[in-house]
């Protein structure tokens, strides 16, 4: 299955270089780059039947000519269809050759999304069918891939059929016995009928099959992780310390009961005779973050070091500002932080390793650049890593077995139900940290059609003008082919137009380079940009106490819990804040689910009632949870198929812990590659 791209027929360096944009490198990455949703093309309709904003099929005859206007660099191309019903205009944008095709008289099937202009409906740009092309693809589902800019749905689907058609897939791995327990279709059949499936029955099949798949490796991973923890002994013995304690005296705000009980609980661990793993799951702002500084301080006290991970470079560089300043504020001078990240320079990266290596670094904060080999600890005692549910397991193991096991301590604010939780985070002990600070305000909320914006934007303004700052959360990046969302970066041309030219605005993506993102980041921080537009690569964890106002676009293509992410951005200072939630349709179950996060700012409540309103029509589309990292899989959406992996792989390892039975040879070289694959996917 792993070939490479350029083996494909059509694949030269620039199709190569648009498919890595996507993370596709080979041929077994395109086969697991599913779609994101499916097109089912029905029965053209009359077009007198036609409605502004849907994706209609017609059957018409070309009336007139076909008419070329440019304008600008642009090349309009209309012409007119109808049928017994009335009649339809059609444009198309750059294709002057389709006046060779579409001639007076002529017949076909034209499919696309109907627009209002100048006070009449219009298809705009539309595919063109032959009767005969039309009646092949009807009733079938297409898929629809999420793209960049460059590459289009026709290029991804022709491949992926290129390559089910050429090359032979992989081999069943999961034991027939487990296949028939669980209902599971063959692992072939599921891969190709996830991009082509003959109807909406085999699409579920074969979706089961792949999230069974992806949750049943990672719980086999967890639980060999758990085993290699359980082995080790506890060779970082600690003690209480009485500064500890003197800091929370200091602190300038009381610790909730809340955080008191889970840091009772994490001194204990650590001062215990078997080895600290443990997760600490609170709600965004709800103080997990110093609990993690006091676990440092208590393991350097001790002499050992102690390694805080984090997903992003700009969360790496808060933390570590925020560390510095509880150091000074407490006269601490025998601690000594580094801060070490993907961006920095080789000079900084080898001075930062030696003082590592000599034990001078006593706390090390950072992003995955923490487990490359070229760090070598002195005594590393404990390691938090923090939003964990961005990292592998792979991951996370390569910074625990750097010689001694370390004690660990996961830090997640995704609100999951305490049953997911338990197989989620098999290896590790549950705490819940289920009080806010007293001195939080909480977020007033409010979900709106799109008619809404001009107050909206007039509400920003004011905000402004008192000396708050804004995030503004589109789902793309960019414009894409067949996708009617806002994207970020005509969404900031557009409230550059229509806000005063004094009011900042500025956007971040996860496709900018580390540096930039950092410094757009560290500018907005320090209050310089006024109105951030973004995608979600906000919601881990960006501490701007200034920003009073989240306003989402297309509230309808994000999952609940990632939205009660992004709303933790806000609310996080002494000011009110708002969340405003922009429904982009009119659906009555889109209504019905945002109106969920309207009523609440539980995280926790939230996730539950969420899983409540799960149906068929939720697997596909959007991602839910974002958690974990699956591809395919989800957390919520899929919690039934999650519990029966669960089972199956208790059951594998009771019967068989170390895979060394000959029925389940293919499912260890599988579970190899998956942790070898893991630990490749690091985004240093």
């Amino acid at each position: 299955m792993k070939r490479p791209l350029r083996e494909l027929k059509g694949v030269g360096e620039k199709t190569e270089k648009l498919f890595q944009k996507v993370n596709i490198w080979d041929t077994e990455d395109l086969l697991h780059y599913y779609p994101r949703t499916y097109d089912t093309y029905e029965e053209p309709c009359e077009i007198s039947q036609i409605r502004e904003g849907e994706t209609a099929a017609v059957q018409g005859v070309v009336t007139a000519a076909v008419y070329v206007n440019k304008v600008r660099n642009l090349q309009i191309v209309t012409v007119t269809v109808g049928d017994s019903s009335g009649k339809l205009p059609i444009v198309w944008y750059n294709m002057p050759y389709l006046r060779s095709t579409l001639k007076k008289g002529s017949v076909f099937v034209f499919r696309g999304k109907v627009i209002r202009k100048n006070g009449r409906l219009q298809m705009d740009h539309p595919e063109i069918f032959t009767c005969g092309a039309y009646e092949e693809v009807l009733h079938s589902m297409q898929p629809v891939y999420a793209l960049t800019a460059g590459l289009t749905n026709k290029m991804v689907t022709k491949l992926v059929h290129q390559v089910l058609e050429q090359y032979p897939l992989q081999g069943e791995f999961l034991p027939q016995e487990l296949r028939e327990q669980y209902r599971l279709a063959d692992a072939n059949f599921a891969l190709s009928a996830i991009h082509f499936p003959p109807d909406m029955q085999r699409l579920l099949e074969a979706r089961k099959r792949l999230v069974f798949d992806e949750f049943l490796l990672f719980i086999l991973a967890v639980q060999l992780l758990k085993e290699k923890t359980e082995e080790a002994g506890n060779e970082y013995p600690m003690k209480p310390d009485w500064c500890t304690e003197e800091m929370i005296e200091n602190l300038p705000y009381r610790l909730t009961n809340a955080q008191l009980n889970v840091w009772h609980e994490i001194e204990r661990d650590l001062c215990s005779h078997s080895l600290m793993s443990r997760l600490v799951q609170g709600d965004v702002g709800s103080g997990k973050t110093i609990l993690a500084f006091l676990a440092m301080i208590l393991t350097v006290k001790n002499g050992y070091q102690a390694a805080l991970m984090v997903p992003t470079e700009v969360l790496a560089r808060q933390h570590y500002q925020a560390f510095v300043r509880l150091l000074e504020d407490n006269g601490m001078d025998d601690c000594q932080p580094v801060l070490l990240t993907g961006s920095c320079t080789a000079k900084e990266k080898r001075e930062i390793y030696e003082k590592i290596t000599s034990g001078e670094a006593s706390v090390i904060i950072g992003t995955h650049a923490l487990i490359q080999e070229k760090v070598v600890y002195h005594d590393l005692g404990l390691v938090i890593t923090d939003e964990q549910h961005r990292f592998g397991v792979k991951q996370r193991e390569a910074l625990t077995t750097r010689g001694k096991s370390p004690h660990v301590l996961v830090m997640s604010a995704t609100p999951i139900p305490r049953t997911l939780a338990i197989i989620l985070y098999g290896d590790l002990d549950i705490s819940v940290i289920d009080e806010l600070p007293a001195r939080r305000l909480p977020i007033k909320n409010c979900v709106v059609g799109t008619s809404y914006r001009p107050k909206a934007y007039s509400f920003i303004e004011k905000q402004v003008r008192q000396g708050r700052q804004v995030y503004v959360i589109c789902p793309m990046v960019e414009e894409s082919e067949g996708l009617d969302a806002e994207n970020v970066i005509d969404y900031t041309q557009k409230l550059k137009e229509v806000l005063p030219s004094d009011i900042s605005v500025a956007y971040l993506h996860g496709k900018m380079k580390p540096r930039e993102k950092n410094e757009i980041m560290e500018r907005f921080s320090e209050g310089e940009i006024q109105i951030l537009v973004s995608t979600t690569v906000v919601e881990v964890g960006v501490n701007v106490p200034n920003a009073t106002v989240m306003m989402v676009e297309n509230a309808e293509r994000f999952g609940l819990a990632q939205l009660h992410q992004l709303r933790g951005r806000v609310g996080r200072g002494e000011y009110q804040s708002y969340c405003i939630f922009i429904q982009g349709n009119e659906e009555q179950e889109t209504s019905k689910r945002l109106e969920i996060l309207n009523k609440s700012n539980d995280g926790f409540y939230i996730a539950g009632e969420d899983l409540k309103l799960r149906g068929p029509g939720d697997l596909f589309g959007i991602r839910q949870s974002g958690a974990m990292e699956f591809q395919i899989a989800d957390i919520y959406n899929d919690a039934d198929i999650l519990k029966s992996a669960s089972e199956a792989a208790g059951g594998i390892l009771a019967l068989d812990p170390d895979l060394s039975l000959e029925q389940h040879a293919a499912l260890k070289e599988r579970l190899t590659e998956y942790m070898k694959a893991d630990l490749q996917n690091l985004s240093l």
